[in-house]
């Protein structure tokens, strides 16, 4: 008894033949947020356009760590001043 498993070459030989089809613009439409930092990553998912299907990973991965780095500084600045504290009246 062999443990080698026989090769499915009926499988192979039904697939089509055909090219894959060039990269191309998937064409979204992108609106400014008004945000500068936040547009240009935005801006970036163009480079997407240009890629194979497995680069866009890499481009979505970085887009996604830059608006979250965006979101985490807007949690770090400082806001207005609160109210003061009430006055204490001590006698």
């Amino acid at each position: 008894m062999s443990d080698a498993v026989p090769e499915p070459q009926e499988a192979e030989e039904a697939r089509p033949a055909y090219e894959l089809a060039a990269p191309a613009p998937l064409d979204v439409p992108r609106a400014p947020t008004g945000n500068a930092e936040v547009d240009a990553r935005l801006a970036r998912l163009a480079d997407a356009d240009h890629l194979a299907t497995d680069g866009h990973v890499e481009v979505y991965e970085d887009v996604h760590r830059g608006l979250r780095d965006a979101l985490t500084a807007l949690d770090a600045r400082p806001g207005p001043p609160g109210p003061p504290p009430p006055h204490e009246n001590r006698s």
